[in-house]
């Protein structure tokens, strides 16, 4: 069994989706996507079928995004840390937001490592 990477959550986004997200069919497939966030494997052959974790493009910063839920929209938005080497969670991007992901990101700029 793979090492799990650990995810930081400085911000409260988990708690954050429970209270957010729609539905337990949404919920249980954030702990889908966290499980395989986490997973060493994964990031050792950059196969992350699940979330579609990828660079966001557009954006100086290394901050990446990765699926909930692909049909609805729902998004984590993560980034790596210099400093620790860890995935950390910034932000969740609810469905009817997720096209506008640079507004998403400015309008929470703080959040983000230069």
């Amino acid at each position: 069994m793979a090492q799990p990477k650990g995810l930081v959550d400085d911000f409260g986004i988990l708690m954050e989706c429970q209270k957010i997200l729609p539905d337990d069919r949404h919920r249980l497939q954030l702990l889908e996507s966290i499980a395989e966030l986490e997973n060493n494997e994964a990031h050792a052959t950059r196969s992350f079928p699940k979330t579609r974790l990828h660079k966001i493009t557009g954006i100086k910063e290394a901050i990446y995004r990765a699926d909930i839920d692909k049909m609805t929209g729902w998004r984590l938005h993560l980034q790596y840390s210099r400093i620790d080497q860890r995935l950390h969670l910034k932000d969740v991007v609810p469905g009817q937001q997720h096209d506008s992901v640079i507004k998403a990101i400015k309008s929470k700029q703080s959040r983000y490592e230069k």
